[in-house]
């Protein structure tokens, strides 16, 4: 296969990793983006009413509350009279009974004591007795009367005036001749013969309860089509309320069939699939060093995925605001990891998209993008917890000044203005502080490298730079130096002044394994001049290799590893080269054995890292640091790096390199001490200025 087919293969693969990515994801924002109607505005009882004026597009009954409804069936429950059979057989068979026991009269007591108790039995029954249990079930229900079915007639009898068997039992031994013969009379256990004849007739009082229940009408009045339902700005009182309830309540019974269900559905694909398309497109066409890298382009997607989700469970389940999700924690970690302007464009396509599960997007758009901005603009780099802190506090402030204003465009009086949004807002901005912590999830999980991390790689009392400054000062000190003329060419040219300081400290920890072959950690013995060219070549190059391996021991982040593989490039080492070719004259040299092996730079960073060392190291075998000297060197260097093609594959401009140049000129001046060269007086000034001296002398 040629290299133009692989290139070709590797393109359509890419295009095809990319779309199948992007249909993902607009299918897993579709299954999560509510298509229920049950809510189609944001409003509350005693605020103001701040959509445009809204007429009825059908005819539609007002609805009564749930508190009214039930208030209605607790009314109805109250008034009921329970209905009770009277069973005549109960007192015939009870009476019956304690005839029969007693027919030989009751022991202790003479007379017709038999007769009077079973008289005394019959007033009992002739005035009702229910059983305890259905007295309290009563009781629980309020109700004061109730009803007595004797044959087909039903009489109203107050609930007082009936007994429980507890009661007749006790209002037998109140008669004054039982009363005082209690103790003998204890002995018949005449509680036997004491039992319900009022028996509840559930089946009745069910159906019976049940028609009267539904009797209540769940509607209160009617609304008819065209009829305005209320104004923009009138407030929300409580039949209104009502009003809209009642009418979102039948505009979804109205949306209810399955072509409604299917028209939003396609509505949401529609609008979806275009915004993430245009994510998209701005991503190839303005944004390729992200679109054709994997971790870039997932964590992008992602970000667009996760928040329309949170916003669809939250819409969803309607138990908290949308105002408390952190939504500008998106652009804060896009703009720490990537840069501003795809911050923004994200943060506009995931407000945009999370718009379609909220019902109020008006605010909520505008709300959520200025908070983004805010974030976006306090945050350049994160370097500190502190900043953190800070972008939450203008953020909330930001958003809040947003809504307050829309508010007051919307209402004529501040006593009207709804302050829930504000608490929502300010726990927000709780949220938002846990983006430090998180940081390091993204981190692991997309193998970025934020500045806070390349801050703790910069500490000089990590492990293995503390190795380095011990085993390999002179290798050290170059690394530091190095690391400050690059930082500040990557501040001049717009590049990330960190992230090269830091690649500047590691760049040559491969050096370790063999320190003293390296010239500034020589003291007046070179062990080069006892090997051969090649050999010599060889360990030289190993410091790469070496250092790779340190790098891989120590966990350094990938992006660390390419500043020590390219801070050469495919580069030769020149020095033994010539000096192999000088002594083979005759010989075809094979450069190989001679050349790093790269790859060369592929950032801005990694083509200032590999000029600023070339020139650092070059500087130091300068016989006169004068001004003219340090320019010459600095423009060789840079120069042949070019004519080499060292920077053909990173975005590096010529005007880049221009000022590259100018800050390692002046640098070097500077750390050199160049001096101008003041003028020397002329042999006529010289004797004048002795014949002065001797005349003063006389």
């Amino acid at each position: 296969m040629s290299k133009y087919d692989k290139i070709e293969n590797g393109y359509w693969r890419n295009i095809i990793t990319r779309t199948v990515l992007s249909l993902i994801t607009i299918a897993v924002i579709i299954v999560f983006l509510p298509r229920s109607t049950d809510r189609l505005f944001h409003y509350e009882e005693g605020q103001v009413w701040r959509y445009p004026a809204l007429n009825a597009q059908f005819d539609f009954p007002v609805f009564k509350t749930d508190e009214a409804i039930a208030a209605e069936h607790d009314s109805i429950v109250r008034q009921y009279q329970p209905y009770f059979n009277f069973n005549e057989n109960v007192e015939q068979q009870q009476i019956s009974r304690f005839r029969a026991q007693y027919k030989n009269g009751i022991p202790g007591l003479k007379g017709d004591w038999v007769d009077y108790i079973a008289n005394r039995l019959h007033k009992l029954y002739e005035q009702g007795i229910i059983d305890p249990t259905v007295q309290t079930q009563l009781d629980n229900k309020g109700e004061t009367s109730l009803r007595v079915v004797i044959g087909k007639e039903a009489a109203v009898v107050a609930k007082d005036s009936v007994l429980t068997t507890i009661n007749a039992y006790e209002r037998l031994f109140m008669d004054p001749r039982l009363g005082p013969n209690r103790s003998l009379l204890q002995s018949c256990n005449l509680n036997e013969y004491i039992e319900a004849n009022l028996v509840y007739d559930r089946e009745r009082n069910e159906t019976e309860e049940s028609d009267l229940l539904n009797t209540v009408t769940p509607a209160s009045g009617l609304v008819q089509q065209g009829e305005r339902i209320i104004d923009n700005g009138s407030v929300v009182d409580a039949y209104k309320a009502r009003v809209l309830n009642s009418y979102e309540r039948a505009l979804a019974q109205h949306n209810a069939s399955g072509n409604e269900i299917t028209s939003t559905l396609i509505g949401q694909i529609i609008i979806v699939s275009m915004l993430v398309i245009l994510f998209t497109l701005y991503l190839a066409l303005f944004r390729k060093d992200y679109f054709i890298k994997p971790r870039n382009i997932t964590m992008l997607y992602v970000m667009i995925v996760i928040f329309p989700i949170f916003t669809s469970l939250m819409m969803l389940y309607n138990k908290f605001s949308v105002y408390l999700i952190p939504y500008a924690m998106a652009p804060i970690f896009i703009r720490v990891f990537m840069d501003s302007r795809t911050a923004f464009i994200t943060h506009v396509t995931t407000i945009l998209i999370s718009a379609i599960a909220v019902k109020y997007q008006y605010e909520f758009i505008i709300v959520q993008l200025v908070g983004g901005l805010v974030a976006i603009y306090s945050l350049r780099e994160l370097s500190k917890r502190s900043q953190i802190f800070l972008t939450a506090i203008l953020v909330v402030i930001g958003e809040a000044m947003v809504y307050f204003g829309l508010q007051l465009i919307l209402t004529d009086s501040l006593t009207k203005l709804d302050s829930t949004i504000y608490y929502h807002l300010a726990v927000s901005a709780f949220f938002l502080l846990f983006t430090y912590p998180l940081m390091l999830v993204v981190e692991k999980t997309f193998g970025f490298v934020s500045t806070v991390t390349l801050f703790e790689l910069s500490n000089t009392n990590n492990e293995l730079l503390r190795r380095l400054s011990e085993v390999a000062p002179g290798t050290f000190q170059h690394s530091i130096t190095v690391g400050n003329l690059a930082a500040e060419i990557a501040n001049k040219i717009g590049a990330k002044a960190q992230l090269v300081r830091t690649g500047a400290l590691y760049h040559d920890i491969g050096k370790m394994t063999n320190p003293a072959f390296f010239t500034e950690n020589q003291a007046g013995v070179n062990p080069h001049e006892r090997l051969p060219e090649k050999e010599s070549a060889a360990i030289i190059i190993s410091h790469v290799t070496e250092g790779l391996k340190l790098a891989e021991k120590y966990n350094l982040p990938r992006v660390i590893k390419d500043f020590i593989s390219t801070h050469h490039g495919e580069g030769l080492t020149r020095y033994f080269y010539v000096k192999y070719k000088n002594e083979h004259p005759d010989e075809d040299v094979d450069q190989a054995p001679f050349r790093y092996p790269g790859p060369n730079p592929f950032t801005r960073e990694q083509a200032i890292l590999m000029m600023s060392d070339t020139v650092e190291a070059a500087s130091r075998s300068l016989n006169e640091y004068t001004e003219e000297n340090i320019m010459k060197l600095v423009n060789k260097l840079i120069d042949g790096q070019v004519s080499e093609g060292f920077f053909r594959d990173c975005p590096i401009t010529f005007r880049d390199i221009t000022i590259a140049k100018q800050v390692l000129i002046e640098r070097l001046k500077s750390i050199y001490h160049t001096r101008i060269q003041y003028p020397k007086l002329s042999t006529e000034a010289e004797a004048n200025l002795q014949a002065k001296a001797e005349k003063e002398q006389a």
